[in-house]
């Protein structure tokens, strides 16, 4: 089964999100990306269709937007 990845950019809200996806879907079945610390990640998660962190992307490439923290252009500065 290929693994979802949630996009976050390590704030409160970004954390609080990827401990609950964590506890969710099981830590084997997400990659967690923090785009703060590996920003080369950044066009990625855009062309994924990530808009704001923290999000979720499905294996079938669907974007679920949680609780919105950031948007994806603050995230690229």
């Amino acid at each position: 089964m290929a693994k979802s990845i949630f996009y976050h950019a390590g704030c409160p809200v970004c954390v609080s999100a990827e401990h609950d996806i964590i506890n969710l879907i099981g830590k084997d079945n997400v990659e967690i990306v923090h785009l703060g610390e590996d920003r080369s990640r950044i066009a990625e998660a855009e062309k994924a269709g990530v808009k704001s962190v923290p999000a979720l992307v499905t294996p079938n490439g669907n974007v679920l937007h949680i609780n919105f923290g950031t948007s994806i252009a603050d995230v690229k500065g």
